[in-house]
């Protein structure tokens, strides 16, 4: 009996021993390490990509964000400022902590009526006919966050944010296609836009007319 005593009180200490090794070398001392070799050798992917415009914070570019007239009160109204380039839409409202889309199937009766609803909304809002109004205009991306929209959808906002800031529209065209983001590696995916980045030089150029 003692013998089998002695024995499972030596297996506990080695089991204790190798859980207490494991949690600061796995739960203390690598996590520890990866986070100062991101910290110096990929800073600002590991914050968040954040970007900033005259030192103040403006968002993050791999999260998208809306672009909405702000009120009096310093809150969005929830309406779509003509005075920016448009994002997709979001199934979230373009809270991180809400990521996901809507999870409709694509005959869901009530899917097809938003994207019929936001087609009208979209054409309507830039003067455009329907059917030049791209599929990323009334879709939301899978984690409702797509901080890109297509270069269709960039080029058919030109007119209108032209017009409302009073810009050139060529000159605003122009800015999109500087900001054309080619395929990944050449062969995926589809030429995109980042919107903040897009209305971030968007604002630069308003300053200077």
């Amino acid at each position: 009996m003692a013998t089998n005593a002695s024995t499972r009180i030596r297996v506990f200490l080695a089991g204790l021993r190798a859980l207490l090794v494991l949690t600061v070398v796995l739960g203390v001392a690598y996590p520890l390490a990866m986070t100062g070799i991101a910290q110096v050798a990929f800073s600002d992917q590991a914050n968040g990509s954040k970007v900033k415009v005259d030192g103040k914070e403006v968002g993050s570019s791999l999260l998208g964000q809306s672009f909405d007239i702000v009120g009096p009160d310093g809150k969005s109204t929830g309406q779509p400022d003509p005075k920016w380039f448009q994002p997709r839409p979001s199934a979230g409202n373009y809270d991180p902590l809400a990521s996901g889309a809507s999870n409709y199937g694509p005959e869901n009766a009530d899917f097809i009526q938003l994207v019929k609803d936001r087609k009208a909304q979209v054409a309507a809002f830039n003067g455009v006919p329907e059917d030049k109004v791209p599929a990323d205009a009334v879709t939301a991306s899978g984690s409702g966050l797509d901080p890109h929209i297509s270069k269709a959808y960039a080029l058919i906002q030109v007119d209108r944010v032209a017009k409302e800031r009073g810009l050139d529209p060529a000159k605003v065209k122009k800015l999109v296609e500087d900001h054309v983001d080619g395929r990944v590696i050449g062969i995926l995916g589809d030429e995109r836009v980042n919107v903040l980045e897009l209305n971030i030089a968007l604002q630069k150029l308003a300053a200077t007319k």
